[in-house]
């Protein structure tokens, strides 16, 4: 606010005319000079402060009118000349006023003026004489009660809205807040339901394949009770002809001797006609050649039926019922020998057997889930190779830990490194559907830990894949147990 006093070149109290002019003016004014004594009060002063002039004139007690005990006021701080104690008693109160050179304004709330107090507005500038020196300082104060108390009742209302508007923020900030998780919420759900339904598909899949694979394992089964049946069928005829063909050599060596006899009592026989016609017999039908012909054909024959029968047998121990079996000592050379002759269609088209055994004992074991695991190993060892006919071999050998191993290898595809993991899990197949049923390996798994062993398995794709199964020698009743 900008002060109306002026900055006179004359000492206070120099004429009765600036006496007037003080007391005739509207704003509240009281000089000093430089002893800080009071020169000048008005009749503004008197009426703001409450103390009449009489009562302060020729006093240096101006500050009983602002408080209550003693310190200096703007004047008294002008006089003085001092900024550090302007800087003391109004620190953050005052500034240099823009108007008169060498005053100061400064504005403060005094509690003991008037009822409720009252907010002043002070401007004091210095007094100087003809030559410049400072004199005396005057001092003019203006109520700004009423513009104090609008400014602070629209500060509050300022601060209230402010504290509104921040309420209002802080609200509309936690509901956003409540509204992004809201959302994050909701994605993370559609993200769990995508997730879920992706599970779920995958799952019907899984459903769907593993219900084509148990048809395809129920046909297989149903295969191998029709197998048993039409092996037990063919068998009784394989039986008989085996007998007959017996029976047969028999008879034909007992014909080639009486025609021997027949041969060297050619020479007896009378008439000679006879004999003569008797030789050009034989020499027509080729008796020498029949005789070593014939046995050929028998040995070739017998041995065909002999390979019928070991099929048929073997066809009837793969359709046997586990239950039915027994813990046995068995020569595990046989068994895989019978298990070769079964798959031999499936292999011999595909790749070459290379049979490598080694010394190994009999084992206590139930030869039939024995064979089923070397057939297994054997038509996936198959089916692993490509185009290009390759090379299986079945090795066997025992450690020093006592231990036998049977070893299936194959130099086909391999497995790959994410499919190794799971090549035991039960209806886990790569192949296509209805090539595959998911369950040889699951099968031979488990068969090999009803023994108590183990299988290890070896592969890198494009180069092959090797299965080792170790077996105990011995079996124990805790082996049965998977």
């Amino acid at each position: 606010m900008t002060s109306s006093a002026a900055t006179p070149t004359t000492a206070p109290g120099a004429d009765i005319a600036l006496s007037e002019f003080f007391d005739g003016h509207p704003v509240a004014t009281f000089a000093i000079d430089n002893r800080h004594v009071i020169t000048h009060w008005n009749r503004a002063c008197e009426h703001l402060l409450g103390w009449s002039k009489l009562d302060m004139i020729g006093t240096a007690n101006h500050w009983q009118a602002f408080y209550a005990r003693p310190r200096p006021v703007l004047a008294d701080l002008i006089v003085d000349g001092g900024d550090e104690q302007l800087e003391l008693h109004y620190h953050g109160k005052y500034r240099v006023s823009i108007l008169i050179p060498g005053a100061y304004e400064a504005e403060d709330f005094f509690p003991n003026i008037g009822a409720s107090g009252h907010w002043l507005h002070f401007t004091a500038a210095p007094l100087r004489d003809a030559r410049g020196r400072v004199v005396g300082a005057i001092e003019t104060l203006r109520d700004v009660t009423e513009r104090r108390v609008a400014e602070n009742a629209l500060q509050r209302a300022h601060d209230n809205l402010e504290h509104i508007v921040d309420k209002r923020t802080a609200q509309l900030a936690d509901m956003n807040e409540r509204l992004q998780e809201d959302i994050r919420q909701r994605h993370l759900a559609e993200a769990e339901l995508r997730r879920s339904n992706l599970e779920l598909t995958e799952l019907n899949n899984q459903l769907s394949r593993a219900q084509q694979q148990l048809m395809q394992a129920d046909k297989l089964a149903s295969i191998g009770q029709l197998a048993a049946g039409v092996a037990h069928e063919i068998n009784n005829p394989i039986g008989y002809i085996f007998s007959n063909f017996t029976t047969l050599q028999t008879y034909l060596d007992q014909l080639f001797a009486m025609l021997e006899a027949y041969q060297q009592a050619e020479d007896g026989v009378t008439p000679p006609a006879a004999a003569a016609a008797l030789r050009a017999r034989r020499e027509q039908i080729d008796l020498d050649f029949l005789r070593s012909d014939i046995p050929a054909l028998m040995a070739e024959s017998r041995e065909g039926i002999v390979r019928v029968r070991h099929i048929v047998q073997d066809l009837k121990d793969f359709s046997r019922v586990d239950a039915s079996q027994e813990w046995v000592w068995s020569d595990l050379h046989r068994g895989i020998d019978s298990t070769l002759n079964i798959v031999a269609n499936e292999v011999r088209y595909k790749a070459d057997v290379v049979k490598q055994y080694g010394a190994i004992p009999d084992i206590e074991c139930l030869p039939l889930q024995i064979n089923q695991v070397v057939m297994n190993l054997v038509v996936n060892a198959a089916h692993a190779i490509g185009a290009q006919r390759g090379r299986i071999t079945v090795s066997t050998g025992s450690d020093v830990d006592g231990e036998v191993w049977i070893e299936v290898a194959d130099n086909g595809s391999g497995i790959a490194p994410e499919t190794l993991s799971r090549i035991f899990d039960p209806f886990f197949t790569t192949k296509a559907v209805g090539k595959g049923t998911g369950l040889g390996l699951s099968l031979a798994y488990g068969i090999v830990q009803k023994h108590g062993g183990r299988i290890d398995v070896d592969t890198e794709p494009g180069r092959g894949t090797r299965f080792r199964v170790r077996l105990p020698v011995h079996h124990t009743a805790a082996e049965q147990q998977p």
